[in-house]
């Protein structure tokens, strides 16, 4: 199958486009490194009448860091990210995660702003942002705004962008000292979507939690920061509370049942990685029953 009929215009400057937005509205869809629009276009699960291309609106790229954070633009392609050494240096959480994203082929096109706005569930870098605490920023023809990670990705495939607004970039606080970090996903084979995964942002005292961020993805229709973390930070977190977190994890994870996965499974697993996410962050080994594969 191929694509239906549109028409096609590349945007010269940020305005243009969102002039382009907000002249077409839902007709139009916006095409950055288009390794999800081009397959939805062919499969015709998307008809949009224009595609508005962003691709070389090299402002939309690269990674700067001030003094209490690192922006990212959106157009900043995958294989950007792992080949930065600010990156790999201040946010070793996210180069992990995106080295996880599908194939070479795809992490050397695609963008993290496209990856963000395309709002998959089952990708790994919506979760990153809700451990990140990232903000998104989004702007329109007469405003910009900031939007809270937590509050961006609504659905499945649905965000808070506006049909004339545009992602031009993602905001992430830098970690505190001693930040520590954990990411890892359950997947059938390598570059295949992930059955569940976790990533993760932790800050230990004294072998006390004294922050946790769990974001997982593949567990519903959107990333999921879990409400289970509270329950292990500023206590001693021993196997019997791991237990009650753990059960409580399952009560608020929503996963679906499919040809790859039941929703019994998703939730184990979930656990799982809830443990061995604890046996790293807190350096206890015996936390991990379940080991990572």
């Amino acid at each position: 199958m191929k694509a239906a009929a549109f028409s096609y215009a590349r945007a010269t400057s940020i305005a243009d486009a969102l002039q382009l937005l907000a002249r077409h509205g839902d007709d139009a869809k916006v095409l950055s490194g288009g390794q999800s629009l081009m397959p939805a276009l062919n499969l015709r699960l998307a008809r949009p009448a224009i595609l508005v291309d962003i691709g070389r609106l090299s402002e939309l790229r690269g990674v700067t860091v001030a003094s209490d954070k690192v922006t990212i633009g959106a157009l900043t392609r995958h294989v950007d990210l792992l080949g930065s050494r600010e990156i790999a240096e201040m946010l070793p959480l996210l180069r992990e995660a995106t080295a996880q994203v599908a194939h070479p082929a795809i992490r050397n096109r695609g963008t993290i702003g496209g990856n963000l706005a395309h709002a998959d569930p089952a990708s790994e870098l919506p979760a990153c942002m809700l451990a990140l605490d990232a903000t998104l920023v989004i702007r329109g023809l007469d405003r910009e705004r900031r939007v809270a990670a937590t509050d961006f990705f609504q659905g499945i495939y649905a965000t808070a962008l506006a049909a004339d607004e545009l992602l031009t970039g993602i905001e992430i606080p830098l970690p505190a000292p001693g930040t520590r970090h954990f990411f890892h996903e359950y997947a059938r084979r390598s570059g295949d979507y992930a059955l569940v995964g976790l990533a993760a942002m932790a800050r230990a005292d004294n072998g006390r939690l004294s922050d946790l961020r769990l974001g997982y993805f593949a567990v519903g229709d959107r990333p999921q920061l879990a409400r289970a973390a509270a329950r292990l930070v500023g206590v001693d977190v021993t196997p019997e509370l791991v237990a009650e977190a753990k059960a409580e994890l399952a009560t608020e994870l929503d996963p679906a049942t499919d040809q790859q996965a039941t929703a019994a499974m998703r939730r184990h697993l979930a656990g799982l990685l809830l443990e061995n996410c604890l046996a790293t962050v807190l350096d206890r080994p015996e936390l991990a029953r379940g080991q990572s594969s």
